[in-house]
């Protein structure tokens, strides 16, 4: 009979001393913690981070990731484990992948959600291909989420504390990249427990904050980054009302997003107002009341799709799905147009959704993920 060797603790059936993981290190304290944890099993660790931009102008910036300070940071805790440790510019291809487009969305009314193309078109695709050229048996991240083994191969599962929870920024992980990606974090309970095992290590990161901001808008100034990119971005038009008229003017499309209340410039109405649209064409701010901003058909397209059976197969999909990053699933009927486009109907409406962001699939009865796609028309 055949030999079978048995699995190591990364589900691979290989010595521990004799698989190489790869570990996308971003010098907080999460990632630096698996590649730690990896090191004492005796794994041989090899540490990569990536120069996304330039981090000269970030280095006094707190709460940003793959800035200049992270890079220093992810180095010493090589040097500290006594693992290699790699720094690649991916500089270009960063703005060519995720910054030119997030601008560019912005121009066109959307709200862009960049950490998630990020996700997929940087970490999981061009870096895992460097971890294979590396000779590496897998990729290690610090994601909280669960990839956890099923009857028809690896799952997407939502981590185990839902505040960490970060399965809406990697939907589109795909069952290719499944295969090979490893999440080590996604069973713990608390921030806490990390921030334990990092001082258990003597990490220098053990207490190091989180990052809060998009990388490359370590501020939270969207407007100002997209004015710098694109040049006379940000010209005046008009805010309007649902019939079109005219009740006061705006400084530039791209300073406001859906469902906004606050500084709008319209003072002196009986009741408040929101932003419902957003027409860059027009150059048109269009607002009306909160009743106006209730969705309940969302078009969906770009999806990727982890089910265990092909997408169009069914008809309709009962699932559960998530609008916002912060917001809890909540109940909808997917109906599939094509392998990658879909109708997703909400059983209760919802307020503020707009062009650009994600929807994510979820199994209404369990924690697994099963993708999402991209919403890309208004109402």
């Amino acid at each position: 009979m055949p030999y079978d060797p048995p699995l190591n603790s990364l589900g691979l059936p290989k010595p521990v001393a004799e698989t190489r993981v790869v570990v996308a290190m971003s010098g907080g304290v999460d990632s630096s913690v698996v590649a730690a944890e990896l090191a004492r099993e005796g794994y041989d660790v090899v540490g990569v981070t990536l120069q996304l931009y330039d981090h000269g102008a970030a280095l006094a910036k707190k709460g940003a990731c793959c800035a200049g300070r992270d890079i220093h940071d992810a180095r010493r805790v090589a040097e500290e484990m006594g693992f290699a440790h790699y720094v690649l510019d991916y500089e270009s291809h960063f703005r060519e992948s995720v910054i030119d487009e997030f601008a560019d969305a912005y121009l066109a009314g959307a709200t862009p959600v960049p950490c998630i193309r990020c996700n997929e078109r940087v970490k999981f695709r061009d870096l895992l291909e460097t971890a294979k050229d590396l000779g590496a048996d897998c990729m290690a991240t610090g994601h909280y989420i669960q990839r956890k083994m099923g009857l028809h191969g690896a799952e997407l599962h939502r981590a185990a504390d839902p505040v960490r929870d970060q399965s809406y920024f990697l939907f589109s992980t795909t069952r290719a990249q499944l295969d090979y990606l490893r999440f080590p974090l996604g069973h713990l309970q608390t921030k806490a427990e990390t921030r334990a095992l990092a001082a258990r290590h003597g990490l220098s990161v053990a207490d190091k904050p989180d990052s809060q901001d998009i990388c490359f808008v370590p501020d939270g100034n969207y407007a100002g980054v997209i004015e710098k990119l694109r040049p006379g971005a940000a010209d005046p038009g008009e805010i309007v009302d649902l019939q079109g008229r005219v009740l006061g003017t705006h400084r530039g499309v791209i300073h406001y997003t859906i469902g906004q209340r606050k500084g709008l410039g319209i003072g002196g109405l009986a009741d408040p107002l929101y932003v419902v649209r957003l027409d860059p064409v027009a150059r048109h701010v269009v607002v009306g009341p909160k009743a106006a901003l209730a969705t309940r058909t969302v078009p969906v397209r770009e999806i990727n799709w982890l089910g265990d059976i092909p997408f169009t197969d069914q008809s309709e999909w009962e699932l559960e799905v998530k609008l916002r990053s912060t917001r809890p699933p909540a109940p909808a009927i997917l109906r599939p147009l094509s392998a990658t486009e879909a109708e997703v109907e909400l059983l209760t409406p919802e307020e503020g959704i707009s062009p650009g962001q994600a929807c994510v699939f979820y199994a209404p009865d369990s924690s697994r993920v099963f993708g999402g796609g991209w919403i890309w028309k208004g109402r």
